[in-house]
């Protein structure tokens, strides 16, 4: 009797053990070994002949390199919740399903993001280094390191999807007044929480913390520009944790060293890894993060099993629990 073959799946970075472990028992798998992203010439030459290619952020998967996916190529799953690095619609139209990992890295994004704006507003990262360089020389200073409060403070939320929603919880647990503003009114978060709906420049001019959520699009694009960072107090923080490109960063350096605006907490940057030259490191009212809002061990784990398992339902002909790309249905319907 003539074996089945193993379907062929592409990784491109290590995963946790527990989703190599899943993986490596029902598929051929290959993966790239380097943190650094593989070139986009060796990506065109894996997916054709990969059944299956699991991905990160990083990975630039446009027209092209779809284009060189070979026939057999039945599913990209993306090892994150956002997938603007994908050319989805060059995808469903060759047939290919787009996965993602919603939901599991709510709650550890939004404690990223709750923890980048304690920082910026309490300046930790600088008197970490204040104490570390040798720069403490008094005792106890009246004005030494002083900072914002939080406590009782105005939110603003750009954005409540699962995470912006998130945010406002643990907002609404130091007392704050939420805003909020999205494309959508979210009747939940105002009945639950008190939150109030208002457009984009009165959450800028009104909030003393503003913190985005909201997606990559051609909408997004530089959202937070030099206009709407004027629009805030010169004692608000900016939090991102959504998207770089969504903020203007040329823009944002000028607000910072000009002092319209107190501090910054990124955690995303229009290039990644950002420029060690880039003029916001230099800044001290700026606290700096690798895009890790989502890392903790648990999380990164969950969301690498999650892609697993949407690699393995498609694989196995059942529509995958977290589909990006439903129109593909048309395309390649499901055989189970």
């Amino acid at each position: 009797m003539t074996q089945l073959r193993r379907k062929k799946i592409y990784i491109t970075r290590e995963l946790p053990q527990e989703a190599m472990r899943i993986l490596e028992s029902r598929f051929d798998v290959e993966v790239w070994a380097n943190e650094i992203p593989p070139p986009k010439s060796l990506l065109m030459e894996k997916v054709g002949s990969a059944d299956g290619l699991i991905c990160l952020l990083t990975d630039p998967i446009d027209r092209e390199v779809i284009d060189a996916a070979g026939p057999q190529l039945l599913s990209i799953s993306q090892v994150a919740v956002g997938f603007d690095n994908i050319d989805v619609k060059e995808a469903t139209k060759k047939g290919i399903y787009v996965t993602n990992t919603p939901g599991v890295l709510t709650e550890t994004t939004a404690d990223f993001a709750f923890t980048l704006l304690m920082a910026a507003a309490r300046r930790v990262a600088e008197a970490d280094r204040y104490v570390k360089t040798g720069k403490w020389k008094v005792p106890w200073g009246l004005m030494m390191m002083v900072g914002q409060d939080v406590w009782g403070k105005t939110i603003g939320i750009l954005g409540t999807g699962r995470i912006g929603s998130a945010v406002a919880e643990r907002a609404r647990g130091f007392n704050m007044k939420i805003f909020y503003h999205d494309i959508v009114r979210n009747a939940q978060l105002e009945e639950k929480l008190g939150a109030k709906y208002v457009d984009l420049d009165t959450l800028l001019k009104e909030s003393d913390f503003v913190t985005i959520h909201v997606p990559l699009t051609p909408s997004t694009h530089h959202l937070i520009n030099e206009k709407k960072l004027r629009l805030m107090k010169r004692t608000a923080c900016l939090i991102n944790t959504s998207r770089g490109l969504v903020v203007d960063e040329k823009a944002l350096h000028k607000a910072l060293k000009e002092g319209w605006i107190w501090s910054a907490g990124l955690d995303v940057w229009e290039k990644e890894p950002t420029d060690p030259d880039n003029p916001l490191l230099k800044l001290d009212n700026v606290i700096a993060a690798p895009h890790v809002a989502s890392a903790s061990v648990a999380t990164r784990t969950r969301m690498a099993v999650m892609a697993a398992e949407n690699m393995i339902a498609i694989q196995e002909g059942r529509v995958p629990p977290n589909l990006v790309n439903e129109e593909v249905l048309q395309v390649r319907p499901s055989t189970r």
